[in-house]
């Protein structure tokens, strides 16, 4: 590795936890400060280009430059009063050029991570009053988990209820703190799902596309939860095809999309 790349880096990796091979945890510790963030926002990390890959990893062509830093953006999951460390939930995409990287890194592997946090993925603009409804698949889950954590801590009175989707309850990550929380906390249901069972028979929780989970009722059910916009602020992150479909049907129950100039009940942030 080159002076030069190494420059490039200022944190190291301090944690690392697989949720399964295409699945981890990622904690990673700034050398200097860590920077100031809210729940919800994202980060950025970034490796060079002759970083080592996994071995899953699809052949690039054409190769990226070897000194150049891949940065991507990852939203944050570690609570923002936590000061040692930022948590990234991350999946593997075989094809891509940076988590095919960070899939590599072991304790202590220095990485790039960038200054600030940025974002509006946030709280700020929902009624204290209002349900939060978070609904996300797969590792659209990460900014909630960082809401939850920074906000549970005190706030016992507003509602919060995750929807989280994915294809088997081995993807569900963070569950285990989820059903934690919501033992602990009055204010806080929690919704895991699955689409496919058939292969994975053992799970007892909701099952079906998120679609087709809020068609059944489940936030009634389950949550005791009205779906309408004068209860609930609703935030979409995860699959754009999921988003779009829910955003939709939101809409035809009178919730509207939030814009730059338009502040709105349906709150989206797209991971790809």
């Amino acid at each position: 590795m080159s002076t030069e790349t190494a420059t490039q880096f200022n944190a190291s990796v301090i944690g690392r936890e697989e949720i399964h091979p295409e699945l981890i945890v990622l904690r990673v510790r700034p050398d200097d400060k860590l920077f100031e963030f809210k729940p919800g926002q994202f980060a950025v990390l970034g490796l060079p280009g002759n970083a080592p890959r996994v071995a899953a990893a699809e052949p690039e062509n054409p190769a990226p430059e070897p000194d150049k830093l891949i940065r991507r953006a990852y939203s944050i999951a570690s609570a923002s009063v936590e000061r040692r460390y930022v948590e990234f939930y991350i999946t593997l995409i075989t094809s891509g050029q940076l988590t095919t990287r960070l899939f590599a890194l072991k304790h202590g592997s220095r990485v790039f991570l960038g200054p600030k946090a940025s974002g509006v993925f946030t709280l700020d603009k929902t009624p204290p009053g209002k349900t939060a409804v978070l609904i996300a698949t797969g590792t659209g889950l990460a900014p909630y988990v960082s809401m939850l954590r920074t906000i549970l801590a005190h706030e016992t009175q507003r509602k919060f209820v995750v929807l989280h989707g994915a294809r088997y309850s081995w993807d569900l990550g963070y569950r285990g703190e989820l059903e934690t929380l919501a033992r602990l906390r009055p204010n806080f249901t929690y919704i895991p799902s699955i689409t496919r069972p058939d292969q994975d028979q053992h799970f007892l929780g909701r099952i079906g596309r998120i679609q087709a989970i809020l068609e059944q009722g489940a936030l009634e059910k389950d949550a005791g939860v009205k779906l309408d916009p004068e209860h609930a602020d609703v935030f979409l992150c995860g699959n754009p095809e999921m988003i779009k479909i829910v955003t939709a049907m939101l809409e035809a129950k009178g919730f509207k999309r939030g814009h730059a100039k338009e502040q709105g009940n349906i709150h989206v942030e797209e991971y790809w």
